[in-house]
């Protein structure tokens, strides 16, 4: 077990409702695009696959996809779009948990590889990746850059969504490189919000191309969305691909 913090049941059961506007065709098609060309004819492991939102309909591409989840509830939520046998779950961390086979890729999206709070947990998440990968085969992680730029001195906290549902910023530890988002959601229309948090350990570019080194894998691409565009000082996220060597 890693520092990871598990999603409970009812967070799980309303996961996909909240993530509507990510699973829509827009959002999805270059995503699925992108990790469909690297997959190729070979399998693709999703590290923290959750309810499927990536994983389920890039299997519907014709992408044999396994998956490791944390949560049996988000694996539950999962398990209602696709059986075992058309995607297979195992259950445990995506640090030190291994499945059978090889794979040409392994990808680790939405923010997820910041749930392990630990630097020595990171590590092994690459590792855990480049165990699994075969010759060539490649490691794909996508992750927000933090705020700093947005923090004036002596301010600790930045808003990252102000509507009329939700209203969430997040706090920053410089010292221990830790993130918390602030989540406020009103679920109804009585004016009460529903109030969450979660913690993150953040990383730099190059502080997980170190991790990819210790690895054994190289850096070939990074680029600032799933469309492909390049990545430059005023990207809020990456999309990075380390490959194993043949």
């Amino acid at each position: 077990m890693t520092s990871s913090e598990l999603w409970t049941r009812a967070t799980a059961d309303r996961y996909d409702a909240e993530e509507a506007e990510n699973s829509s065709a827009a959002v999805l098609h270059p995503t699925l695009d992108f990790l469909a060309e690297l997959a190729g004819d070979g399998r693709a492991l999703e590290f923290a696959i959750g309810t499927g939102r990536v994983g389920v309909p890039l299997r519907e591409r014709g992408v044999p996809v396994v998956g490791i989840e944390l949560s049996e509830h988000m694996a539950a939520v999962l398990r209602r779009k696709a059986d075992e046998d058309t995607l297979p779950v195992t259950i445990g961390d995506m640090a030190t948990t291994v499945v059978p086979g090889g794979f040409t890729l392994v990808y680790l999206i939405y923010n997820t590889i910041s749930n392990l709070l630990t630097q020595v947990e990171q590590v092994e998440c690459f590792r855990n990746a480049a165990r699994h990968l075969e010759p060539g085969g490649r490691f794909v992680i996508e992750l927000g850059l933090p705020p700093l730029r947005s923090l004036p001195p002596g301010q600790t906290a930045v808003p990252f969504d102000v509507s009329e549902r939700h209203l969430g910023f997040d706090t920053v530890d410089l010292v221990e490189q830790m993130l918390v988002s602030h989540h406020f959601t009103r679920d109804g229309d009585d004016g009460r919000y529903r109030r969450a948090n979660s913690r993150h350990r953040y990383a730099w570019p190059a502080e997980l191309d170190l991790m990819a080194r210790i690895a054994g894998l190289e850096l070939e691409r990074r680029v600032a969305d799933w469309d492909g565009a390049p990545f430059t000082q005023d990207s809020a996220k990456h999309i990075s691909v380390w490959r194993k060597p043949t």
